[in-house]
């Protein structure tokens, strides 16, 4: 299945609009992650759009409000940088309503511990000035959108043109294999790409329904792919520089989109 948009280096910055895309693309639905993690931003860099998943409950042992910071040297050095949470309705609260407990010391601590670990690296000149709007987003006070800005500005370095939408804005029905069917179909997508963790509970049926293909987003698992699923991409980003991560990124989407022509 050919891509409607593919992603390059020389793309233009990733665009979040409520305009819906054209149809027949690939499509990822993640909640914001802070900093995500390089297996979340490959996903997301082989889809055509994301749909932020922002009005489901917000869950304190993901990645919705921490990342997995390391040595810029010791990839074994790892230490995590927290964004202290307060859920104004309890543990029901949705991502989209939970708030930053002391937004301007989160803001310093986060800077700080950016500098300590990555201010080192070469590409830190360039890498710093692109981080800033995370750390305005702290003004906010809106723990999901320092997430889903920190998101935005990773794409955005990797040179991604695709669109960004929004599921609190787009109809769907309860139920989780089924909300998410909803909100793959009313983008016009052909193609639902699915992570590891999601393929385990993930019943296809609904999207089978609406004629939906569902694939499972296996990145590489060697060389700088092998802390993917645990550290934040900046450590890629900070070790090897925008340029050469677009390459590994784009050798890991070209042979994804090759699997699906395969099975089309």
């Amino acid at each position: 299945m050919p891509r409607t948009n593919p992603s390059s280096a020389t793309a233009s910055p990733a665009d979040s609009s409520r305009d819906l895309p054209q149809p027949g693309g690939l499509c990822a639905i993640h909640q914001p992650n802070f900093l995500p993690r390089l297996t979340t931003l490959a996903k997301l860099f082989a889809a055509d759009y994301w749909i932020v998943l922002d009005d489901v409950q917000f869950t304190r042992r993901d990645y919705q409000h921490r990342a997995r910071l390391t040595d810029l040297d010791d990839p074994t050095d790892q230490q995590w940088l927290t964004l202290p949470t307060r859920l104004p309705n309890g543990r029901p609260t949705l991502i989209r309503d939970a708030v930053l407990d002391d937004p301007g010391r989160a803001r310093r601590r986060t800077a700080g511990m950016l500098q300590q670990h990555y201010g080192a690296s070469p590409h830190w000149p360039a890498l710093a000035p692109a981080l800033a709007p995370v750390l305005d987003s702290f003004a906010t006070g809106k723990t999901a959108a320092v997430a889903e800005t920190s998101t935005r500005v990773l794409l955005d370095l990797l040179g991604w043109k695709g669109q960004i939408l929004t599921s609190s804005q787009l109809p769907s029905r309860p139920g989780r294999s089924q909300r998410l069917a909803d909100l793959a179909a009313a983008t016009g997508a052909r193609t639902y790409l699915c992570g590891t963790g999601g393929m385990t509970y993930l019943d296809p049926a609904p999207f089978t329904t609406q004629n939906i293909a569902v694939t499972p987003f296996r990145p590489p698992t060697a060389g700088i792919w092998s802390s993917g699923r645990r550290l934040s991409a900046l450590w890629a980003l900070a070790a090897l520089g925008p340029d050469a991560v677009v390459t590994q990124l784009q050798a890991a989407t070209a042979d994804h989109c090759g699997t699906l022509q395969t099975a089309a």
